[in-house]
């Protein structure tokens, strides 16, 4: 192959290769041409042979040995090898790479050319690669360039500041007077770094955020003209004017704005929506907003977007417990999704509505969860069983519904209850003696009907064998007694079918 060889020639042989050794014989002699060339003093080719080799290391071959034609590209007063060389460093070094800290000189000296396009080639490459080092040699520099009147620099400088602060978090009070100016800014993309910038200020550093409390009014107002703006075909997403800096980045200050959201149906706009609910549900809020937040939330329920609704199961599900008044209000609407097509909307809407039992709506809320527990996946059954029975250990009404609930689960999906379920059920069965005749009848009746679930199988046959007179006696306040046989033949029956049965 001719060293000459363009790079879409390149990419054409590599591309037509039959196998991978075929693929490395076209890579290596390539490269072996690649380096004959870096050698060459007067080399008219550098930016050609240093484009090819960084789609060699794309393809995951070595190319480490251009590092240092980066290093001397980068230092080219030709924008057209500045360019490549930019790249080649992002792509090939690192700071853990000696050779970075070579291009730190060239980079201070392009932060400060007359040229846009250049200094921009140089923020880019500070902001993905700069090490602590590095950093701190060019924090200044990043500081003049937010003060610059370009507003193409300012937001390029903005976002390598915020990798600087994120690198050497003691150089974030540089950039805070900097920072605060650029709110004044009416270039969107300046205001999109300037809250990324304030938000990686405010995070590291609580006396920053205190500082930055003085700008809330500012862009209250940034935020407030974002959304009641008219038609800017530069910013326009699906109607919304630049969601990305509205939901990326204004989270503090999205709860003062909720209400120019309520009308918003759109996906964008529910975004912006959802983002403002958890701002609200995040910090500590009134009451009032709280709710208003919950309620949204509630509306994402009936959305036909089945996305959108298990989103706002997921954050209904976070907050329950603090807000547990504000979600009961949408009990029926949660209630209404365990019929869901989707298993994680189902999945999402069991784990809400067993949040939601208390001791005022036990009742008709078991009523739901026992009927779903005998039609749902089986992946979800131990699930909603174990669910189940907590509740009712927690909140039931009284002894005999207890006992009445946990049978209907053993016998609905007594082979997906927990192993402690059946010692626990004797335990309390032990515990009532006034229960004892209504539960032996219970048990029995139920065997009668189904033994293939074991631990129903278990917990009848202790019963039976502690209490089998009071079946004998054929009378039972509680529920219709049965006539039965002596409990050794009942016993010795269950045993004969359930061995026919395995």
């Amino acid at each position: 192959m001719s060293p000459s060889v363009p790079l879409q020639e390149m990419i054409r042989a590599i591309r037509s290769a039959r196998t991978q050794c075929e693929e490395r014989g076209v890579i290596q002699r390539e490269c072996a041409a690649i380096r004959a060339q870096f050698r060459q003093v007067d080399n008219g080719a550098r930016s050609h042979n240093l484009a090819k080799l960084l789609y060699v290391h794309m393809l995951g071959y070595p190319a480490h040995f251009g590092q240092m034609e980066c290093v001397r590209m980068i230092a080219s007063p030709r924008y057209s090898e500045k360019r490549v060389g930019y790249l080649g460093a992002m792509m090939l070094l690192d700071e853990k790479q000696d050779a970075s800290l070579l291009i730190t000189n060239s980079i201070k000296n392009d932060l400060s050319h007359s040229n846009q396009y250049i200094q921009s080639l140089a923020l880019c490459t500070l902001a993905c690669m700069g090490s602590a080092e590095m950093c701190r040699d060019l924090a200044p520099e990043i500081d003049r360039l937010l003060r610059a009147s370009n507003s193409y620099i300012k937001k390029k400088a903005a976002l390598c500041a915020v990798h600087i602060v994120r690198k050497v978090q003691d150089l974030g009070e540089l950039f805070v007077p900097a920072a605060r100016s650029l709110l004044t800014e009416k270039n969107h993309g300046v205001l999109h770094g300037a809250v990324v910038l304030i938000t990686e200020l405010c995070e590291n550093n609580p006396e920053t955020l205190e500082r930055f409390r003085k700008t809330v009014p500012d862009l209250v107002q940034i935020m407030k003209s974002l959304v009641i703006s008219g038609y800017s075909p530069e910013h326009d997403v699906a109607g919304i004017s630049d969601p990305f800096l509205q939901v990326s980045h204004f989270p503090s200050f999205l709860m003062l704005i909720s209400y120019h959201m309520s009308e918003i149906t759109k996906t964008v706009g529910n975004a912006v929506l959802y983002e403002t609910v958890l701002t609200v549900l995040d910090i500590k809020s009134e009451s009032g907003l709280r709710v208003l937040a919950v309620n949204i939330l509630g509306r994402f329920l009936l959305n036909n977007d089945r996305n959108i609704r298990y989103i706002a199961m997921t954050s209904l599900q976070k907050i329950v417990g603090t807000d547990h008044i504000a979600v009961q209000r949408h009990r029926g609407t949660i209630v209404d999704c365990l019929k869901d097509q989707d298993a994680s909307v189902k999945r999402r809407a069991l784990e809400l509505s067993l949040a939601l039992v208390s001791a005022s709506n036990i009742r008709s809320m078991m009523k739901e969860l026992l009927l779903f527990l005998s039609s749902c996946p089986l992946e979800l059954r131990a699930q909603a069983a174990s669910g189940i029975f907590n509740a009712a250990e927690r909140y039931a009404p009284s002894q005999r519904w207890h006992i009445d609930t946990i049978l209907h689960v053993l016998t609905t999906a007594g082979g997906d209850v927990r192993d402690e379920t059946v010692p626990n059920l004797i335990q309390l069965i032990t515990n009532t003696s006034e229960l004892h005749c209504y539960t032996v009848h219970k048990l029995y009746r139920a065997l009668l009907t189904d033994i293939s679930q074991q631990s129903l199988v278990q917990v009848a046959c202790w019963c039976i064998g502690e209490y089998g007179d009071l079946l004998l006696r054929g009378e039972c306040q509680e529920t219709e007694p049965v006539q039965v046989q002596p409990p050794q033949q009942i016993l010795i029956y269950i045993f004969i079918e359930m061995i026919t049965l395995s």
